[in-house]
């Protein structure tokens, strides 16, 4: 799957909903402004590949972020799987190691991209050191180039960190990695469960190349004008 930069980041709206019918509603209210929708685990946990179906029966690109973690031969059969579903993304962590991640790329094949997850965006420095068993806090855009270093050399299709890493990974990997950036908000928009968030404009100014929008879309008391300001952000670049 290529990494060359597209004429701006790609805006995916995600798909956080306990059914299908809640999924579909957001769907239908966003049209043709939104072509590109993420399922993670709550809403493929609820519907199961289904949803990804009918996603691709409408039209739309597939984000199927799963966050697989397991020994490789596991991990190569479900991105095979993902990869039959038409999915174009497909989320992996990078703490799998570099077998793991290389299995789920070669399972999922050349049409769908393995995104390697690096750190989570709702852990800060302090909560990082806790998970990895450290006695100080870690840096975290350390962490996250390392695990870079480990996707890029697997053979990964891009990262999942947050905007305040994506410059540090573009110099150092150039368009060898696509960074996708979720917990995208709108300027004065609430943080939610999200440690490290920025907006559309720095994050592609930043150089990522996808942005996941959850409720500041979905949840906005005006969804199509919400969508409709993600895209007036990437496109005039201001905050």
């Amino acid at each position: 799957m290529s990494t060359n930069q597209p004429d701006g980041a790609v805006p995916i709206v995600a798909l956080d909903v306990g059914g299908m019918d809640a999924a579909r509603r957001i769907v239908k209210t966003l049209g043709s402004r939104c072509r590109f929708y993420k399922v993670g685990l709550e809403l493929f946990t609820a519907a199961g590949p289904d949803v990804a179906r009918w996603l691709r029966d409408e039209g739309c690109e597939v984000f199927l972020d799963l966050k697989f973690h397991d020994i490789p031969a596991t991990m190569a059969g479900a991105a095979r799987s993902a990869g039959r579903l038409g999915v174009r993304l497909l989320t992996v962590h990078a703490a799998a190691g570099g077998a793991g991640v290389r299995a789920a790329v070669e399972g999922a094949g050349a049409e769908c991209g393995v995104l390697a997850v690096t750190v989570l965006t709702s852990l800060d420095a302090g909560e990082l050191a806790a998970v990895w068993g450290r006695a100080r806090s870690l840096a975290v855009e350390v962490e996250v180039q390392r695990l870079a270093g480990l996707a890029a050399e697997a053979g990964a299709h891009g990262i999942v960190c947050s905007g305040h890493e994506v410059a540090a990974v573009r110099t150092s990997f150039g368009d060898r990695l696509a960074p996708l950036v979720p917990g995208i908000r709108l300027a004065g928009g609430e943080s939610h469960d999200q440690a490290r968030v920025v907006t559309p404009s720095v994050a592609q100014a930043a150089g990522a190349r996808y942005l996941v929008l959850g409720r500041a879309v979905t949840a906005a008391a005006d969804p199509v004008a919400a969508m409709d300001e993600v895209h007036r952000q990437l496109a005039s670049g201001g905050i």
